[in-house]
């Protein structure tokens, strides 16, 4: 990841957070989200058969989670695959719109099963994998949630957010060390 990215992703997240009048240690909806950037999102059901979409799990588990397609007009559509959880899909559309958050260009198309994907290069989707656990969970929620003691699944449970992603924000935001070095200044010297 190019350097200075972190950063540069929690500041985005501020302020797509703030641009959405919602305060900092919450949580933002992500389907509100889209709708402020002008993407429509779709269960990737109402666009082909189900009945495909488990057959191309069946071939591949995981192949498709979300996409993001521009048509003609100006308008964006995100895609997203029903047969996964609800904090799966969450942060699938988090990570479609970090994509356009920042611009990433359409890069390579792959075809799986007659059918064709639209992929951005590694380092983008490193970069959306990012910025969509800061939309999802902010630094300041995991903050307040770390010095509460939360666990990863209580706090995956409560903002709707895959276990995978709660444990990824918990252990690369600094948030549980932050809380250590401070619980430990706290404590009265012997």
């Amino acid at each position: 990841m190019r350097r200075g990215f972190k950063a540069e992703a929690e500041r985005v997240a501020a302020r797509t957070v703030a641009q959405l009048g919602a305060r900092p240690d919450r949580p933002i909806d992500i389907r509100a989200l889209a709708a402020h950037l002008g993407v429509d999102v779709f269960s990737a059901a109402d666009v082909i058969d189900i009945a495909d979409l488990r057959e191309l799990e069946a071939l591949q588990p995981g192949v498709f989670s979300a996409a993001t397609f521009h048509l003609p007009g100006e308008r964006v559509v995100a895609v997203y695959n029903p047969l996964n959880e609800p904090g799966r899909t969450n942060s699938d559309i988090a990570h479609e719109l970090a994509h356009i958050l920042l611009n990433h260009d359409v890069r390579e198309v792959q075809q799986m099963a007659g059918h064709t994907f639209f992929t951005c290069d590694p380092d983008q989707e490193e970069e959306a994998n990012w910025l969509a656990g800061c939309l999802l969970l902010p630094r300041p929620l995991l903050l307040r949630e770390a010095y509460a003691g939360t666990t990863v699944d209580s706090l995956a449970a409560r903002y709707t957010v895959s276990p995978t992603m709660a444990r990824f924000r918990l252990n690369t935001s600094g948030v549980l060390l932050q809380v250590q070095r401070s619980r430990r200044a706290q404590r009265p010297s012997a």
